[in-house]
């Protein structure tokens, strides 16, 4: 599932990650069900590390390729892929 992301692109949680880390000047860990696999958010910025900060709706994350995926649209509608 490693894929290449660009900033902006749409992206969804694919897999739970063990836990998922706060995108703040001072990360803090959170539990893992913090993000429910399937919640679509946008890719703000490259991390080193093959990781991604993404924002969500319940705030923004650091999260490595492998517990993401691309939103694809089709026909005006949004799959996951």
């Amino acid at each position: 599932m490693s894929e290449s992301f660009i900033i902006g692109d749409r992206v969804y949680l694919a897999t739970t990650p063990p836990y998922i880390k706060t995108a703040d000047t001072m990360p803090m860990l959170r539990p893992s069900d913090t993000v429910p696999v399937g919640t679509p958010g946008i890719i703000v910025q490259q991390k080193p590390g093959d990781s991604w900060v993404v924002k969500f709706e319940q705030g923004s994350f650091l999260v490595d390729t492998p517990y993401l995926a691309k939103v694809v649209y089709e026909n005006n509608s949004a799959t996951e892929e």
